[in-house]
């Protein structure tokens, strides 16, 4: 039998903003299959899935998305003549334009990716997302691109009041409630994530996310929609639980048939108390709650491996009702691991598939 080698990004797990790999790699581990192994890639050598011997055969560190695309082939080609890789799920956005446009290279490797185009990655950025939103007929908060922190005093006479929202340009994002805090996170953000840096006036009401993968056709496959019960400080779901909420659906479907949505995605809305859902963010690649799609039924990493392979998936009822609380785990790690990772940047692990 011919063994599938998948490689999953994103293995960070800060419990205030975990990303999404160990998530997937879970997913895959579980949906049933024995015809495929995963290896992780990480940036850090203290990410812990790249310690994760129970889901992973392999891990490597990888250059930060910031080095280049040259460089990010550059490493990726020296792993895949070790691993001999099939696939790669990208999960973090920031390393997701430079796959996007690494398309043709890893193809020509034999690595398959389902991704969107750039155009379609462009569209659903945060300092574009009104435009979609608009495109779509779906509400969604006034934004602003901020040039710089005179924004924060200035925009009381262009009709913005506080409390208000600003956000980085690929994560993060604070509430503010004063010019002088809204300057401190402005200057946070761009120092931490780079420009543009966006000002959203704040919508209050219940949050909610709805997973799919989109078939790059205008349709979207196998969506879970969660409500949150708990987040971290950072806004990110701690629990939550499923549910069925047709206004969600058809506010989601109709913004990845305007993008012809290529990919996994995320769809995070605000309702406010008049029943209007308010388009927050689209993120293009699962989120860290996607486990819990394996676990109402419809396992979503699993149906992008069918996608990526030409077949269609097929998807069970979500089961509707049924909660995920996160916590956190202690990962024992060998010291002569972590020292593997951090002068070899890599592990394999005994035992591991050939």
């Amino acid at each position: 039998m011919s063994v599938l080698t998948i490689a999953i990004t994103g293995m960070n797990a800060r419990a205030d903003n975990p990303g999404p790999g160990v998530a997937v790699a879970r997913c895959l581990v579980e949906c049933g299959r024995d015809d495929i192994r995963l290896v992780g890639l990480g940036y850090d050598a203290l990410e812990p899935g790249l310690y994760l011997g129970d889901l992973f055969d392999a891990t490597y560190l990888l250059p930060w998305p910031s080095a280049g695309k040259d460089a990010y082939l550059a490493h990726l080609r020296e792993i895949h003549a070790i691993e001999h890789v099939d696939a790669i799920i990208p999960c973090l956005d920031a390393e997701i334009p430079a796959c996007i446009a690494s398309g043709p290279e890893l193809r020509a490797m034999g690595i398959r990716t389902f991704l969107p185009d750039q155009a379609g990655f462009a569209m659903r950025s945060k300092d574009r997302l009104p435009e979609a939103a608009e495109a779509a007929g779906v509400a969604t908060p006034e934004t602003r691109r901020i040039s710089g922190p005179g924004f924060f005093h200035a925009c009381i006479a262009e009709g913005w009041s506080y409390p208000l929202v600003v956000k980085g340009a690929f994560y993060d994002a604070a509430i503010v409630h004063t010019p002088q805090q809204g300057i401190a996170a402005f200057e946070r953000l761009a120092a931490q994530w780079g420009h543009p840096v966006l000002a959203q006036k704040l919508v209050t009401g219940e949050e909610f996310n709805l997973c799919a993968v989109g078939d790059g056709e205008g349709g979207m496959l196998g969506a879970v929609m969660m409500k949150k019960r708990a987040v971290t400080d950072k806004g990110k779901g701690w629990a939550g639980v499923c549910i069925a909420d047709e206004a969600l659906h058809d506010a989601a479907a109709r913004l990845i048939r305007t993008l012809k949505w290529r990919g996994p995605c995320e769809v995070e809305a605000i309702r406010d108390r008049a029943g209007t859902h308010h388009l927050i963010e689209i993120n293009p690649r699962f989120p860290a709650w996607v486990y819990f799609t394996h676990g109402v039924g419809r396992n979503l990493p699993a149906a992008l491996l069918d996608l990526m392979w030409g077949r269609a998936p097929s998807f069970a009822p979500a089961r509707v009702g049924s909660m995920f609380i996160r916590y956190a785990h202690d990962v024992i790690v060998p010291m002569a691991g972590f020292e593997a990772v951090v002068t070899n940047g890599s592990h394999t692990f005994a035992g591991a598939t050939p």
